[in-house]
């Protein structure tokens, strides 16, 4: 594992933790018992097996 050699100022740690942006997931439409929703697409497998429900 990567360790710092020295302190990192609060002013660089704050700096690079604003760089990265979450995205949001891309929707796909899947036909469950006759209904149409719109889920994560790398959870599409799960929602047709019905391992996950999709009402919450």
């Amino acid at each position: 594992m990567a360790v710092p050699k020295r302190k990192m100022s609060r002013s660089n740690t704050r700096h690079r933790r604003a760089q990265w942006k979450a995205s949001v997931p891309a929707l796909v439409p899947v036909t469950i018992d006759g209904s149409v929703y719109r889920v994560p697409g790398r959870l599409v497998k799960a929602y047709q097996r019905g391992l996950l429900n999709p009402e919450g």
